[in-house]
């Protein structure tokens, strides 16, 4: 999870994800409309909460966002979708957790097998991975000029459970229900929150040389170019010197 999170970090501010931006909005509307399935306001429901966050955070337009929340309430059509989590094994015997978004399960579950087929790995029966993952609160923060040590106390005085440093990202785990704790502590004193979700993260994770490490990226960046696919969790552990690597080259 965390090295994926750096990764996507890096491409984006290489301005490789420039060109999927009406991808991205579309996935966030997914989300949005899904969580207000439950309730159309964000005060009372964290999950719709934390999904408005993130769309804000990627620059959503307002009008996207409400227009999501009322397919969700039933107020406009088009909220008719199903949430599907598919497990798999990657390359290399690497755990994977993938969450979909989709009115056509056939449709989905067809172009899923064909990443697989074509770059490696297999689709796993239910609860084969999934119990190599625990959910948790996650928040990264990208780090620019900002003060990591202030940004770890403020965290930590908040009720975040681990708080990882990296070069480009600062990566915050918490309790399910503290989430949203952290997340306003956070917010209030002025921190630009690029990621807020309830989030399975792996319990340990696997490093695999360049070559290899390459390949299960490979399998996990084909799945997200798959329009019903939300997010992708692995239990691939990508160390500040891959990740390197992988940005030069």
């Amino acid at each position: 999870m965390s090295g994926h999170s750096k990764w996507s970090t890096i491409k984006r501010k290489k301005g490789a994800e420039d060109a999927k931006r009406g991808k991205i909005f579309t996935r966030l509307a997914r989300d949005i409309t899904i969580a207000a399935r439950h309730s159309g306001d964000p005060d009372s429901n964290p999950t719709l909460r934390t999904a408005i966050e993130k769309a804000r955070g990627a620059n959503m337009p307002k009008d996207n966002i409400e227009r999501a929340i009322k397919k969700g309430t039933g107020e406009l059509e088009g909220g008719e979708l199903e949430e599907i989590v598919y497990e798999a094994y990657g390359p290399h015997g690497i755990p994977i957790l993938i969450k979909c978004l989709t009115d056509n399960r056939n449709r989905t579950l067809a172009e899923v097998r064909r990443v697989f087929n074509r770059h490696g790995g297999n689709l796993a029966e239910a609860g084969a991975v999934s119990w190599m993952f625990e959910t948790k609160g996650y928040l990264s923060i990208e780090r620019d000029d900002q003060d990591p040590d202030e940004i770890f106390m403020l965290a930590v005085e908040a009720g975040a459970d681990d708080v990882d440093v990296g070069d480009e990202i600062i990566e915050i785990y918490t309790l399910p229900d503290q989430l949203h704790a952290v997340a306003g502590v956070l917010a209030d004193h002025g921190l630009q929150i690029a990621e807020a979700e309830l989030a399975p993260i792996p319990k340990n994770e696997i490093e695999l040389d360049r070559k290899n490490t390459e390949q299960v990226m490979g399998v996990i960046e084909a799945l997200e170019e798959l329009d019903d696919i939300q997010q992708v969790y692995s239990g691939l552990h990508l160390s500040e010197a891959t990740l390197a690597e992988l940005a030069a080259a």
